[in-house]
């Protein structure tokens, strides 16, 4: 093949990716994205008021409700020992129970409980109640998740065994390690 062919061949395959590429860009102006796909509907505003259960730090959506720790033991030995132990202490799963030193990021052998790790206790009540018990997540009835948070706080020496939490008390626990984190201010006035 001479150089006039080669020349020739060069400019005959940048006119057809040319051509290919306007035509592309042709058929993508004419074929838009439809304003819906005609499948599903919105949301409810029951539907959406089922799926809004987060709790904050400040204790915000927190349900009516009230448990003790001796109620929380009842629940406890029914429906969660049998992944975190009798006691809270022994597992097979994330062990619950336990205080001392808050573990650093450099500390690979301290367990991170819910007395030396987690910083709210209203946090702990979202977290039961949404995830918990693994077999039936979101399963619990609002008094046996504060008999249980109430139970958990208990079992780490943070509250007495006779205190009753609901949404007035739960908010109000100072957890031991609070002050370890940053609060979350995104979406707060400054």
């Amino acid at each position: 093949m001479g150089v006039k062919s080669k020349l020739f061949f060069v400019n005959v395959v940048i006119f057809v990716v040319f051509v290919m590429a306007a035509g592309f860009v042709a058929y993508a102006q004419q074929s838009k994205q439809p304003a819906t796909f005609g499948i599903g509907r919105p949301a409810t505003p029951a539907e959406i008021a089922a799926e809004d259960i987060d709790i904050g730090p400040d204790g915000a959506g927190l349900p009516p409700g009230k448990g003790t720790a001796a109620e929380g033991a009842v629940v406890y030995a029914a429906k969660c020992a049998q992944c975190h132990g009798k006691t809270g202490k022994e597992g097979p799963n994330d062990v619950l129970v336990g205080r001392g030193e808050f573990p650093s990021g450099a500390d690979t052998t301290s367990r991170r409980t819910i007395g030396n790790y987690w910083p709210y206790a209203t946090t702990v009540f979202d977290y039961i109640r949404r995830a918990m018990p693994s077999p039936a997540p979101g399963s619990l009835k609002d008094d046996e998740v504060y008999a249980l948070t109430a139970f958990l706080l208990a079992q780490n020496e943070i509250i007495p065994n006779d205190a009753v939490m609901d949404a007035t008390s739960l908010p109000k626990v100072a957890m031991p390690a609070r002050d370890k984190f940053v609060p979350d201010t995104r979406g707060k006035k400054k």
